[in-house]
């Protein structure tokens, strides 16, 4: 209980950097254009510093064999979700309504509340959610918003900062390889500006989003309490049966799937032209909520 009491001071404490963002956006302070940017620079810059520090720790097997589990638990995870919502959703906007079901915003919300509820071990762990999250997207998620396999592009996998950063931090540590410290110092102090940074984009988006008329969208409560309730909690409780299952691994996988729906989800509606609005209202409602929700979800998941 203690722990999703202090989860839920971390959400306020993310929702009252949302609101600042989006008043920042209505009094004009943000344009939709520097969003853009401030969204790459979280993205492109403080994730992939913040996951890169996180891996200058001692080398320890306890943590590597954590790490191989982190991959495994994150993509059984990922599969049970795919397969249940590729039966749950049909008709006009399916595509985009399993993308937001299925992948959460681990990157914005995942990785900083992981960093302020676990740690650098808890990042460590995180990442490799991120990976797998990353690996599906480029693929699986860009064939249910496009809906053409031409449209995938493998090359975006690799080509992505964070996935640079998780392999050269997982090397540097496997091989104890520590980086000078004016260097840790400084990629240090940029990876500790992400939560205010990516809510503050967060906040931008949603006031960007006609929140009365989502609302009236019956589907997007379905969407939006399978993602928050009905999936995270499904995982725990699979979780719950794994004798001896390292507690911080299974937290922090947990907490990335219970994060609301992913950005990339609009990001790939505008790319192919689907409906880029219902993704925003689908974020806008999912991450609103989710203050409630994730501190609820860690809470039941401890009762199991």
């Amino acid at each position: 209980m203690q722990l999703s009491f202090i989860l839920l001071n971390r959400v306020v404490i993310m929702l009252i950097f949302i609101l600042i963002g989006a008043a920042a956006f209505k009094t004009k302070l943000v344009t939709e254009e520097g969003n853009k940017s401030l969204s790459n620079l979280v993205l492109y810059v403080i994730n992939p510093a913040l996951i890169f520090i996180s891996f200058q720790q001692d080398f320890s097997m306890r943590l590597l064999k954590g790490l191989g589990w982190s991959i495994l638990l994150t993509t059984a995870g990922f599969i049970i979700c795919i397969v249940i919502a590729h039966f749950l959703f049909r008709g006009e906007n399916a595509g985009a309504e399993k993308f937001m079901a299925v992948y959460p915003n681990c990157g914005f919300m995942g990785i900083p509340l992981a960093s302020v509820m676990f740690g650098a071990e808890g990042v460590f762990y995180i990442t490799a959610f991120n990976a797998v999250f990353n690996t599906l997207a480029w693929t699986h998620g860009v064939l249910l918003v496009s809906g053409q396999r031409k449209n995938i592009e493998p090359k975006k996998i690799l080509q992505n900062p964070t996935m640079i950063a998780t392999a050269l931090g997982i090397l540097l540590f496997v091989l104890h390889i520590r980086v000078p410290d004016l260097l840790y110092d400084t990629i240090d102090d940029i990876s500790v500006t992400i939560a205010p940074m990516a809510m503050f984009v967060a906040g931008v988006t949603i006031a960007q989003a006609d929140m009365r008329h989502a609302l009236k969208k019956g589907k997007l409560y379905l969407v939006t309490l399978l993602k928050l309730f009905g999936f995270p909690l499904l995982i725990a409780l699979l979780f719950s049966w794994i004798p001896d299952l390292n507690r911080t691994v299974a937290l922090t996988t947990i907490l990335a799937f219970a994060c609301p729906a992913a950005t990339m989800g609009i990001m790939l509606s505008l790319r192919f032209d689907q409906d880029p609005d219902y993704a925003a209202e689908l974020f806008a409602v999912s991450t609103l909520l989710s203050v409630l929700s994730m501190p609820a979800v860690i809470f039941l998941e401890s009762l199991m």
